[in-house]
Order: C-alpha cells, then sequence, then structure tokens
C-alpha cells in the first residue's frame, strides 16, 4: 500500500478535488481508501439508533453491519486521540490511501491551493509538499505545480509522490 496527503487551508476545495479525482484513480485500475481528519467532534451515528444506545450505554466499539456495508466506531472514552499511523494500520490492503488533513504530518502532501481564498502557500514551509494543484499560477513554487481541473495529471502526481505504508508506520513501531 502506498500513501499521500491532501493538505491545504479550509476551503481550498480538498474535499472536491479529492470526489474529482477517485473516478480517475479507480478508472485507471487503482483501489483507494482515504483517511479524512475532523478538527471538531463529529458522529457517524444518531440518537435513537441501536448503536448510538450502544454507544452512549458505554460501549468501546460498536460494529454495525448490512448486506451492503460494515462500519466500525470506536469511543476514546477520553484516551489520545489516534496517530495517522495507528489509524492507517486500521485500513484493509489498498493501492493507494490518500489522507485527507493531518496537515503537520511527515508524509508526502499534494497542496491545494485556491487564490480566493487570500491564504499563503503551505509549500515553502512545509517539506513534505511534493506537488501543488492550483487555480491560479505559482512562479514561486518549488515544485510542480498542475490546474486544479486538469484531474488527469493530479491524479499522476498523486501516484508519483505516494510513498510506501511502511515507511510511516515503521517508523513509529506501528505494523
Amino acid at each position: 500500500m502506498k500513501i499521500i496527503g491532501l493538505a491545504g487551508w479550509s476551503g481550498s476545495g480538498k474535499t472536491t478535488l479529492l470526489t474529482r479525482v477517485l473516478p480517475e484513480l479507480k478508472q485507471r485500475g487503482i483501489s483507494v481508501s482515504t483517511i479524512k481528519h475532523a478538527h471538531h467532534r463529529f458522529d457517524v451515528d444518531t440518537p435513537g439508533k441501536d448503536s448510538y444506545e450502544h454507544r452512549q450505554a458505554g460501549a468501546q466499539e460498536v460494529l454495525v453491519a448490512s448486506a451492503n456495508r460494515w462500519a466500525l466506531m470506536h469511543e476514546l472514552r477520553g484516551a489520545e486521540e489516534w496517530t495517522l499511523p495507528q489509524l492507517l494500520a486500521k485500513l484493509s490492503p489498498v493501492d493507494l490511501v490518500i489522507i485527507e488533513g493531518f496537515k503537520t504530518g511527515r508524509h508526502p502532501k499534494l497542496e491545494v491551493h485556491r487564490a480566493a481564498n487570500g491564504k499563503p502557500l503551505l509549500q515553502p514551509s512545509d517539506p513534505d509538499i511534493r506537488a501543488i494543484a492550483s487555480d491560479s499560477p505559482l512562479p514561486a513554487a518549488t515544485v510542480p505545480v498542475t490546474g486544479l481541473d486538469d484531474i488527469q495529471s493530479i491524479a499522476t502526481q498523486l501516484q508519483r509522490h505516494a510513498i510506501d505504508i511502511r515507511d510511516i508506520t515503521a517508523a513509529a513501531g506501528v505494523l
């Protein structure tokens, strides 16, 4: 398995880009999973559902399964937030894992930049940014810059700069 991240300021279009590039990667025969980091509380369950009630009653993990999908919810209950290597170790094998968020993580990233955001590039101060997808020219960039609408080139950049997952998990002592 290989990994690469998407990094950028809020509103830069990371999620939109990811939903556009996933079909291109799939068309190339590449199986992809994603990890999304949320900086806020989130819930994938709703009050009144049995699984929600199980969690509220104190279950450490609740697995919900059907003929179409399954989901495992793990409650931290005050424990430390899991690291990226720990989360990566939970995934089933695929060709490529794309990480959205974990902006300060030590893994290769493609920066998503939108000029209308008015935010500076992350790339000059983040040595892990290997390429940029932008809606405007960036003559000062020291890495390859691809247009935000050039999905084929972005998919190629993601493939080119992804690294083996073992480079991240082994360094963190997670197998």
